[in-house]
């Protein structure tokens, strides 16, 4: 994942810059990916796009966030490094259908987490292995999520990728405007070796010196599918090699089809029934509000991960360790 320490990706979970990082989600991929270097502002509406603030403070990242795919009314996908990693904290809140990185779409307090049990952070030195994770928000939204693709096109089809990370290979330095980059889907052999494989896509930009970086990280890679429409088929994770700065090097995305039937199962058995606590507390999630209004005392939550647990609870009043 991308990470807070370093201008270059970190593996994914570690940073969140943009995502925070180096181990967090937001913004490191696996080396993780922040936000998207020599990108272009986007150029057309994409109600899916989720935004998940937070930051770590030890490494040096404040106001960074990951990114996420809306896929049910309820959750949104992201990168497990986005979730799981020691100094990581999340503001408690996940915004959807923005072009912007700080107001619009609609705001809604995280409700639950869950890593993916298998998840591991390569820690830069290797691919992160089943990065991961799901998002349930306390209540549901009325943006239009984004269909899994069955299966990701095979090396040399078009893809795209969206973010607000990092827009600098050597700073943290965030866009308001969510950045959009043309890629295709690499040859597994165009990654480092061990890092692609069934489970995750070597992803190659058609644009010089340009990928994903740190506050990229959980974010979503799309394909067309048949119907000409937008399809889900990668979660930022990270870089495809290892200490190779963002814009210089092939990136890593999670697959989602290959992880469909753990999503679909998660959200089977895992369905609100009833008032979350978060819904039942102070209101702050209405469509158009913005970051400032959200932060609100009592129900920000930091949630610090070292390890353990794979379903995280965001807590009212203070951070909490995931058993």
């Amino acid at each position: 994942m991308f990470s807070f320490k370093s201008p270059h990706r970190r593996t994914a979970r570690t940073a969140a810059v943009g995502v925070l990082a180096a181990a967090a989600c937001a913004t490191v991929m696996a080396g993780s990916a922040g936000a998207i270097v020599n990108g272009s502002d986007s150029t057309e509406s994409y109600p899916f796009m989720a935004v998940i603030p937070e930051s770590a403070p030890d490494q040096g990242l404040i106001d960074g966030n990951c990114g996420a795919s809306l896929i049910d009314e309820q959750w949104v996908l992201t990168a497990a490094h986005c979730l799981k990693v020691e100094g990581l904290e999340l503001d408690g809140i996940v915004r959807v259908g923005s072009d912007h990185r700080k107001s619009g779409g609609t705001v809604r307090k995280i409700d639950r987490t869950f890593v993916h049990p298998g998840y591991v952070n390569g820690d830069n030195k290797a691919a992160n292995k089943n990065d991961i994770a799901l998002v349930r928000l306390d209540r549901p939204v009325a943006e239009k999520p984004i269909k899994i693709a069955a299966q990701p096109g095979r090396p040399g089809t078009p893809t795209r990728l969206l973010g607000f990370g990092t827009t600098v290979d050597t700073e943290f330095t965030f866009p308001d405007r969510l950045q959009e980059l043309n890629t295709r889907r690499g040859a597994e052999s165009e990654c480092a070796p061990g890092y692609a494989d069934r489970t995750r896509l070597c992803t190659i930009t058609t644009v010089p010196n340009a990928m994903a970086c740190s506050g990229d990280s959980g974010g979503p890679q799309i394909q067309k599918g048949r119907n000409g429409r937008w399809e889900l088929i990668g979660v930022t994770s990270g870089p495809g090699a290892p200490n190779v700065p963002c814009s210089k090097g092939p990136g890593l995305y999670t697959s989602a089809p290959a992880y469909a039937g753990w999503i679909t199962k998660t959200m089977k058995t895992n369905r609100a029934t009833a008032p979350s606590a978060a819904a039942k507390g102070s209101d702050l999630a209405e469509t158009g509000t913005d970051d400032n209004a959200a932060a609100t005392p009592g129900v920000a939550a930091a949630l610090i991960v070292a390890g353990g647990g794979t379903a995280l609870a965001v807590r009212r009043g203070k951070a909490r360790r995931a058993a």
